[in-house]
């Protein structure tokens, strides 16, 4: 007969191998990174990768020649360094030698190979292909010419300078693709890509849910050499509303949230912008500058006398207050001192010409166009529903200086539309950087690029601004550049083609025990280097 002992020592045996197996899974669970996607994601091919929905997986998917850090600056990917010669056309980038795409059978026995500049050959072919279609084929647009001289080594050239070219390869449209899993047509690589990225595909039952596995053989180290990334896994949840995002968020179900929504912001933080104390405990909020400028525009080619009139242009500048108008419609979120187009975060913002609130001056501006035209400033602000609580506080703070503005409420797609073909007069816009250089907002105003032949909606033109714009191209050195964008800045403050209505702010929610998420004002979310405690 077997003693007690001899059964609680088998019992203690259990507990011991139970309570392992529990923290060993409990250990799995931490490094799951978990976030929702309230938008739909189309595909995972980076040659569609045209919003943030499709951008985040393909952050961890794919690789390019070059990448941006947190401060936007250049930084080496796939390619650890590189030249450009003094025309400041010709490029030459030289490739890492252990980059692997991730494992598939179409590579042969070994399930996956090192990454050539071949591979960048077949990549920018595919992207600028017709029969792709790539929304992305643009970022090629200047380029002449390129070509791989050998496994390590990928030559390019421009057809002119373009110092903002680099912020262009950083795009994911950029990204290296394998030829044999790309064109294999048995193979769909828009919903199972393979890239080289720090997480792999591993599963997608679309608008449910999308699983991401570290990639253990990823050429990336920490500053300690400990390879990246921390995580095991990233899993990506596709709940539309929002609210319900925020709530699973609150009971810790998600790691982290990205922006603020209607549904929730007076709920989580203060009219201030600041995170509500009961919240405090166990999430941390970052907040920094956003490559965003919200503005309304004028058609400077319209019939209508005050759009055309700079100083009721510069009236409505200055007849509102905006550190009101962002602390009671946005909680402060926002930057409210403004001066030209290019954001905060930026190289070739300045914080010189700021736009000050001044109702006596606007008053007197409106007063000097009645007294010289004999007409009553009066406007229509197209407008989407989304904006609707501007506009009306807009409305109302104009009537005060003695202009009429009616709000004109469309859908999207049609606001776009009558923008574009030039049918609004005064309309609201918003300019999301596509890449990180200041020309991406100076080109709104070259004569050249006005609609429908480019993205100048307010059809503004100034032979000056056009010399200098074109100037900026060929300068090399990047502190002048930087003092040419400045100038042309300062055109578009004094000749108010728009009306800057706040620089926005990134805001981003993450439970206490993440660490690593960082920042930055593309707002791309990068987590090779995220930790889990």
């Amino acid at each position: 007969m077997k003693s007690l002992t001899h059964y609680i020592s088998i019992i203690c045996i259990l507990l011991t191998l139970y309570s392992c197996r529990k923290n060993a899974n409990s250990n799995s669970e931490q490094q799951v990174f978990r976030y929702n996607e309230s938008a739909n994601i189309q595909t995972l091919d980076p040659a569609f990768s045209r919003n943030q929905a499709i951008l985040w997986p393909c952050n961890q998917l794919f690789n390019g020649l070059v990448q941006l850090d947190d401060s936007l600056k250049i930084q080496p990917d796939i390619a650890h360094s590189w030249s450009v010669d003094n025309t400041g056309k010709n490029y030459t980038f030289y490739l890492r030698k252990d980059v692997y795409f991730h494992p598939h059978i179409n590579f042969g026995k070994d399930s996956t190979r090192t990454v050539v500049a071949s591979d960048f050959t077949y990549s920018f072919d595919r992207l600028i292909d017709a029969k792709t279609a790539s929304p992305g084929a643009w970022i090629l647009q200047k380029v002449a010419r390129y070509k791989a001289i050998n496994d390590t080594v990928f030559q390019l050239e421009l057809k002119e300078a373009f110092p903002a070219f680099m912020g262009l390869l950083t795009m994911k449209y950029a990204s290296v693709l394998p030829k044999e899993v790309a064109d294999d047509l048995s193979h769909d690589f828009r919903s199972h890509p393979i890239g080289t990225g720090p997480f792999y595909f591993k599963y997608w039952e679309e608008n449910i849910k999308l699983v991401l596995r570290k990639n253990p053989r990823y050429f990336e180290k920490d500053e300690q050499g400990k390879a990246l990334p921390y995580l095991e896994s990233i899993a990506i949840t596709f709940l539309p509303d929002k609210q319900s995002a925020f709530l699973q968020f609150i009971q810790g179900k998600l790691d982290f949230i990205s922006g603020l929504d209607p549904s929730y912001t007076d709920e989580i933080i203060t009219e201030e912008g600041q995170l509500r104390a009961k919240y405090a405990d166990r999430i941390q909020l970052v907040t920094g500058p956003y490559l965003n400028t919200e503005y309304l525009g004028f058609n400077l080619e319209s019939n209508n006398t005050a759009v055309n009139d700079i100083r009721i242009r510069r009236a409505l500048n200055i007849g509102f207050d905006r550190q009101k108008m962002l602390l009671y419609l946005r909680n402060g979120m926002g930057t409210s001192k403004v001066n030209g187009i290019i954001p905060q975060g930026l190289a070739g913002f300045t914080a010189d010409n700021t736009v000050d609130f001044d109702a006596l001056e606007a008053k007197k501006l409106v007063s000097e166009f009645t007294r010289d035209t004999a007409i009553k400033p009066q406007l229509t602000l197209s407008t989407n529903a989304s904006y609707i609580d501007i506009a009306e506080y807009l409305q109302r703070e104009w009537q005060k200086i003695g202009i009429d503005v009616q709000v004109d409420v469309s859908p999207p797609a049609t606001l776009r539309q009558g923008i574009a073909t030039g049918k609004v007069d005064f309309f609201r816009a918003s300019w999301i950087a596509d890449y990180p250089d200041a020309e991406n907002y100076l080109s709104l105003f070259y004569s050249n690029n006005k609609a429908p032949n480019g993205p100048n909606y307010t059809r503004y033109g100034n032979a000056d601004f056009d010399r200098v714009y074109n100037a900026s191209f060929s300068e090399i050195d990047s502190n002048k550049r930087v003092k040419l964008y400045q100038q042309l800045d300062n055109w578009i403050y004094r000749d108010v083609p728009v009306i800057v209505l706040f620089y926005d702010r990134v805001a981003r929610f993450s439970q206490k025990n993440v660490h690593g998420l960082g920042i930055n004002p593309m707002n791309a979310l990068q987590l090779k280097r995220v930790k889990k405690d």
